[in-house]
Order: C-alpha cells, then sequence, then structure tokens
C-alpha cells in the first residue's frame, strides 16, 4: 500500500505544479491483471482499484491497516468503470456492470475481484473509510442510485448526479460515494464552488478520451490552484479546498466523501464572484 499525505492549507501555498501533483494527486491507480491501494491520512481514506484479467485479486489489509482483514475496522465502496465483472464477499457474488456500486461492510473478511472476459475486464474503483459499527453489504444496480438532474445548457453543465451510498439508499458509517455524468456539450462540474468543512471529498475522473482533460479547480476560495487531471486519475480534496473542474470535453467523475456528516447538502458556498 503506497502512502499519501497532504499538506495543510498553509503549506499548499508555496507548492509549484510537481509539488501539487505529488501531494494531492493520484496518476497511476489503474493497472491492467492489479489490485493498487493508496493510503491516505486525508480522514485516513483508501483510495484503489482492481483490474482482475485472468486471475481473481483478493484484498488484503497489508502491514499498514494493523488489520487482520482490510475491512475489520473499515466499510469500502466500489465502482466498476469497465467491463462486467463480480465481486466475491464472505462467498456471496455480486455481479457488477459499468456503473454499478457496491457498498461493503465492516466486518466483511474476504473479499475478491473477478473479471468475466479477461480482454474486456472489470476496472473497480475502491474508496474505504473507517466505520464504527456494520451495515448490510449492499449493491446499486444501475437504476437504484437517488439520481439528481442539474444544469443548463447556456452554462455548459447539463448533468446527472447517481446518489448510490447515501442516507436515502444505502446506510453506511461515514462513506457518501456516487458519480455525476455530463452530457454531450457539458464540461464544468460544481459550480458554484463550495468547501466541505466536515468532511473530506475524494475525485476520481474517467470517460476522459485521449488527448482531453479536466481541470480541477483546488485550493482556499481566496487563492485557487489548479491541477491537470487525465483519464483514470484521483484528486484527494481536502474540507478546506474547493473542488470544481471544466474539461475540454463532456466527462464522468466519481465523487466519494468521508467526515462527521453525511448530508450532502452540508457544504459551505465559495460564489464564483468571490474567487480569486
Amino acid at each position: 500500500m503506497k502512502k499519501l499525505y497532504t499538506p495543510c492549507f498553509k503549506a499548499y501555498k508555496q507548492m509549484d505544479t510537481d509539488a501539487l501533483r505529488e501531494s494531492f494527486l493520484i496518476e497511476d491507480l489503474f493497472e491492467k491483471g492489479k489490485l493498487q491501494l493508496y493510503y491516505t491520512d486525508c480522514d485516513r481514506a483508501v483510495v484503489g482499484s482492481a483490474c482482475p484479467t485472468n486471475a481473481p485479486l483478493k484484498l488484503d489489509a497489508g502491514d499498514e491497516l494493523r488489520a487482520e482483514y482490510f475491512c475489520q475496522r473499515r466499510e469500502l465502496g466500489v465502482l466498476n468503470i469497465g467491463g462486467k465483472g463480480s465481486v466475491s464477499v464472505d462467498g456471496t457474488s455480486y455481479d457488477l456492470v459499468k456503473g454499478e456500486v457496491l457498498y461493503i461492510s465492516r466486518g466483511s473478511k474476504e473479499i475478491v475481484f473477478t473479471s468475466e472476459n479477461a480482454s474486456d475486464y472489470a476496472e473497480f474503483y475502491l474508496l474505504s473509510y473507517p466505520a464504527h459499527k456494520e451495515y448490510p453489504t449492499t449493491k446499486s444496480g444501475l437504476g437504484d442510485a437517488n439520481k439528481i438532474d442539474l444544469g443548463n445548457q447556456s452554462e455548459c453543465n447539463i448533468r446527472t448526479i447517481n446518489q448510490a451510498i447515501c442516507q436515502a439508499r444505502i446506510p453506511s458509517c461515514q462513506l457518501v460515494m456516487g458519480y455525476t455524468k455530463l452530457e454531450d456539450g457539458s464540461v464544468w462540474n460544481t459550480m458554484p464552488s463550495h468547501t466541505h468543512e466536515r468532511r473530506s471529498e475524494v475525485y476520481m475522473y474517467y470517460d476522459i478520451q485521449p488527448n482531453e482533460c479536466v481541470i480541477h479547480m483546488m485550493g482556499t476560495p481566496q487563492e485557487t490552484r489548479h491541477l491537470i487531471v487525465r483519464n483514470k486519475q484521483v484528486v484527494i480534496s481536502p474540507s478546506w479546498s474547493i473542488h470544481s473542474g471544466v474539461g475540454t470535453k463532456n466527462y464522468t467523475f466519481c465523487w466519494g466523501m468521508g467526515g462527521e456528516n453525511q448530508q450532502f447538502d452540508d457544504m459551505d458556498p465559495a460564489p464564483t464572484g468571490e474567487l480569486k
């Protein structure tokens, strides 16, 4: 398990492009045939991927968690962004096609990822936070998420929010997770911008075409920075940072949050006219 330590809101102001990318961006997460994990000190989140091909991939705790198994003290969200696959949780198998999400309960001991077809393998995105109690392992199918349509054509931000792991659908300890899909011709997400003082957020951008990118805005509202993000890359967004983005073309992104409040609208606005 690799480690990623995020600077405080004072230190980031002194960073150049390379330092910002090293501290807040995961560029190499998805790799064919491998399971990869990053541990971050930002609310103790674990970000990972599993891309099984010819052989299943088993999720282990590693030495970093000081646990007998990965979910001994954690809950886990899984989103498939690739071909059809399955996740086995203590012997129960859950099939996931692209866009489906699985919540895995604290206390789940054996977690195994498998692809149905090695040439069109599943790409499982993993996000985990510490958990204090058990909630049932539950799948969110393509029609199960809480869908919210937002935006308009004049502002280039027509998008659909799919809330999968949330209070209205799948209960959890602190993990809130889903994804937002932008329509063709739309490029802006999460505007006006805001911060979350009571939770951090992790953004995983995908369905970005070759030679296209997303400009992810970060930093405090009064002193912003940006990251150029490519396909299947992940941004760690601390509670003090805004997290808006604009792409050179439409795209999809998975958002996941962990902290002391699960209310989706618990945010502190950063009006566009006040950004610097």
